[in-house]
């Protein structure tokens, strides 16, 4: 089956002959081989041919000079035009020195003449892979951002936020690694999105992980990415979580139910700064500020020899807690105030607020699923209300229980949150033997517990 031939090479070579012979080669391998004997029409070529991915430049053009110097000024003047073209450099008068610079200046390799042909052709199918790669990258981050929707922070009165928010004053503005544990529902990804729009970072993306939903056998692929080719389904090259989030922060939630041999793969990549695709042996540099969040005690892991304590410390330069709603009870009618100003916009209900017993009932409420069950009851309570103010009757709340209780005339899909729930509690939060016991997928699962406000 013959190769698809893709992207465009430019040779820059004062030498007629090389030219010919290396259109006739890497005719084979480029969509398009555009040749130019002169470098000083190279500006303007730039601006004529948009599509151009990769350039392999002379480093000498004048007779009698050998030293490189024109090859690093022209160098330079591409990357300063075009600074998405990658460069390769060629010359026959090569030593050490030479290639280091060369690579220190920004060329992605280095070939000398006479060229081996094998040796050639990989070097260029590599610098249009990268040129590619960080074209893509480039392109999901402006289709993130334009998707990204803010919410504000609401830091709410309570000591606790109070505490909360102090904390995030002092170490947002710095590229320290930041754990953040609390309850499920508590906020912890919009806690992260406000470190993020707090810090040097808030140009750049915040890229979020679910590492609850991510298969074990996908893992490496949505971190690290893969090249076509490497398993069934690479139809494409196809950039992962930490190359979209390279000058921004990549935020991995649920990080405790990481299992451990996945565990060492993530620690590699952040001790080292750079990762490989699958089915690659390039490393690729990345610059992330990482975030975690977790509902697990991952100290009382490490104890069981279920997290690694040196993961551990790498993601925990600053530990966040932040409190479950039942320690903010100040906070929830501000917060269900919120809540209904949208959901009445949005379902189109003239509600003006919560009736006095619906204000008490919703105080005294445990809200195991803290911040994001109130949003959900709210909701509920908007579509259902017929009234100018929402009442415990809308509301659907059982004071005094974490969930609903089973008084017969419970829903199927009550009964299954309060088996979904005690089940979590009787496991300690292990999501995998959770599964296992009501006999679905952790996928299934992790689905439901999102449904529910677990």
């Amino acid at each position: 089956m013959a190769r698809e031939k893709e992207g465009t090479l430019l040779v820059v070579d004062d030498n007629r002959s090389i030219l010919e012979a290396l259109q006739l080669l890497l005719g084979g391998y480029f969509a398009r081989v555009l040749t130019l004997q002169s470098p000083n029409r190279l500006a303007t070529l730039l601006r004529e041919e948009p599509e151009i991915d990769v350039i392999l430049l002379d480093m000498n053009f004048t007779a009698g000079i050998n030293t490189g110097n024109e090859g690093f000024y022209w160098l330079q003047e591409i990357r300063r035009l075009r600074p998405g073209i990658q460069v390769v450099l060629f010359t026959a008068y090569a030593d050490i020195d030479l290639a280091v610079r060369a690579m220190r200046d920004g060329a992605v390799d280095f070939v000398v003449k006479p060229w081996d042909n094998d040796r050639l052709v990989a070097a260029l199918q590599g610098a249009y892979n990268l040129a590619r790669s960080q074209r893509e990258v480039k392109q999901l981050k402006e289709i993130k951002r334009e998707l990204t929707q803010e919410e504000p922070m609401f830091w709410g009165t309570s000591p606790a936020m109070r505490r909360v928010r102090e904390l995030v004053e002092k170490v947002a503005a710095t590229d320290a690694n930041i754990l953040i544990t609390g309850e499920n529902g508590t906020g912890k990804e919009m806690l992260a999105r406000e470190i993020h729009n707090r810090s040097a970072r808030r140009g750049e993306l915040m890229v979020s992980v679910d590492m609850g939903a991510v298969p074990e056998t996908l893992f490496e692929s949505e971190l690290f990415g893969h090249v076509k080719g490497a398993f069934t389904d690479a139809r494409t090259d196809r950039a992962g979580k930490f190359e979209v989030a390279d000058r921004g922060t990549l935020f991995l939630d649920e990080i405790g139910n990481l299992p451990p041999h996945l565990q060492s793969k993530l620690l590699t990549a952040l001790q080292s700064g750079r990762i490989v695709r699958v089915g690659s042996n390039t490393p690729v540099k990345i610059d992330i500020r990482l975030i975690s969040a977790t509902n697990r005690d991952l100290y009382k892991m490490v104890e069981q020899g279920a997290f690694r304590e040196d993961l551990l410390y790498r993601i925990n330069t600053i530990h966040i807690d932040l409190p479950p709603l039942r320690q903010r009870r100040e906070d929830i009618l501000p917060l269900a105030e919120g809540f209904l100003r949208r959901y009445a916009a949005k379902y189109a209900k003239p509600i003006e607020g919560f009736d006095a017993e619906a204000v008490r009932a919703m105080e005294s409420y445990p809200w195991a699923g803290n911040i994001r069950e109130l949003q959900h009851t709210v909701e509920k309570a908007v579509i259902l209300c017929d009234t100018p103010q929402i009442t415990p009757a809308t509301l659907l709340l059982r004071p005094g229980t974490p969930g609903p209780a089973d008084d017969g005339n419970t829903t199927l899909e009550q009964m299954e949150r309060t088996m979904i729930a005690r089940a979590v509690e009787r496991c300690g939060g292990n999501l995998t033997e959770v599964a296992r016991q009501l006999g679905i997928t952790r996928q299934t699962l992790y689905n439901k517990i999102k449904r529910y406000g677990l």
